[in-house]
């Protein structure tokens, strides 16, 4: 079967998503909360991934290429209001991962943002948030050696180099951290439970 046309439509999704961020950035919107419009789209791009998956299953290299591997993890980290979906392909790209036929780097990212959602230490430490210093800094994480060595083992930098990194993107994009830290941290509390990643 030729997978083609619906590899082009999924590097469609994904490139909606960054047009449309590259607009906050432009506007002055991304650290804003969660954008309305960002949310809609969101969701959208994941009920038709969710549509493709049922078709062909995991969009995997083999299947697809990895464009629109790439562009699947993407969609798929950014289904933040749909925990569901998100577990759901976690467990199929972990089986991908296993088989070879997706890159480990997108399972590690998908992995701690589920945690991080879910209140849990990541693993991997790939999930920033602004703390209260006014910093952007990794959500809580296990053991700091830990997450070095898990990160070197699927090609990733070392935490306190991807900090510098993050930080220094926040910086060009004219992100700022949000006027009042409690009240967003109550914010996504309630958000968190009310799209289900607690109770």
């Amino acid at each position: 079967m030729d997978y083609k046309s619906i590899a082009k439509k999924i590097i469609d999704l994904k490139n909606a998503d960054l047009a449309l961020r590259e607009k906050l950035v432009q506007n002055g919107q991304l650290g804003e909360g969660y954008n309305e419009e960002m949310k809609e789209l969101h969701n959208r791009n994941a009920r038709a991934l969710n549509d493709f998956i049922e078709v062909i299953g995991y969009p995997t290299i083999d299947k697809v290429g990895p464009e629109a591997n790439e562009a699947a993890w993407l969609v798929i980290q950014h289904a933040i209001g749909l925990p569901r979906f998100m577990k759901k392909c976690a467990a199929l790209l972990k089986t991908a991962v296993m088989n070879n036929k997706a890159d480990p780097k997108y399972l590690a990212y998908l992995t701690d943002r589920i945690a991080v959602f879910e209140g849990k230490p990541q693993l991997y430490g790939t999930q920033f948030d602004w703390d209260e210093q006014g910093y952007l800094s990794p959500n809580f994480y296990d053991d700091l050696t830990k997450v070095n060595q898990r990160r070197e083992s699927i090609g990733l930098n070392k935490l306190e180099d991807q900090t510098v990194i993050i930080r220094q993107r926040a910086k060009i994009e004219n992100q700022l951290a949000p006027r009042d830290f409690e009240k967003r941290k109550r914010e996504i509390e309630e958000w968190r439970k009310n799209v289900g990643w607690i109770k």
